[in-house]
């Protein structure tokens, strides 16, 4: 009597669905505890019982909690999907994708920096990372005069939509849709990222002035 078998990587492709799964739980998990706690006070017990693992899974898909935290401290991933997207739109994008992240999977991809005091050391660690993944590589993008200074008022305005919506819950901003918000607010992003974008034309000024 023949045994069955699987074809080759027929039956490891679910597994390696649910290993995906679960290790984006875990950095969830870890991101939100990172957001309103220290890193020293953060136990790797308290993130697997919010990502509704057990602390040895973390340890087998991470290694220890430095290398789980190196992970949530990274802004490379966020940052592909924060810049994709032509210079000349992309103002509205970010400011899209900032409010899209909350709403949709409860992070925010810029918003962890504004916790870097809480983390001593480690708050160091961020805040390179921060600089590094996401404003130098904007500023790269830029063309014409203080390119750095332009990215960091462009991203100084996402953060401060975010502070706005995952931390005040300000009722207007967190019930407008993010198509409207997007519209309203992606121009004055716009304006850090091409001056002179959606300037009034000299001929429409206000004569009065």
């Amino acid at each position: 009597m023949r045994t069955m078998t699987t074809p080759p990587g027929q039956a490891s492709a679910p597994a390696r669905r649910d290993a995906e799964a679960t290790k984006a739980a875990i950095l969830k998990a870890a991101r939100h505890l990172l957001a309103r706690h220290a890193h020293a006070d953060i136990t790797l017990k308290a993130v697997a019982e919010r990502a509704g693992v057990s602390p040895p899974l973390i340890l087998k898909y991470f290694g220890n909690k430095d290398a789980l935290f190196a992970r949530v401290m990274s802004f490379d991933t966020d940052a592909d999907a924060l810049l994709d997207a032509p210079l000349d739109a992309l103002g509205r994008h970010m400011v899209r994708h900032v409010v899209s992240s909350q709403r949709e999977r409860g992070a925010d991809p810029l918003l962890r920096i504004a916790f870097a005091p809480l983390h001593g050391d480690h708050g160091d660690v961020l805040r390179a990372n921060f600089r590094a993944q996401v404003t130098e590589r904007l500023a790269a993008r830029l063309t014409g005069p203080d390119a750095g200074l332009r990215a960091e008022l462009a991203v100084a305005a996402l953060v401060g939509l975010g502070v706005m919506y995952g931390i005040a819950r300000g009722p207007h901003v967190c019930d407008t849709d993010a198509d409207a918000l997007a519209d309203r607010y992606g121009p004055a992003v716009q304006t850090q990222l091409t001056p002179g974008a959606g300037r009034q034309d000299p001929a429409g000024a206000d004569p009065r002035r």
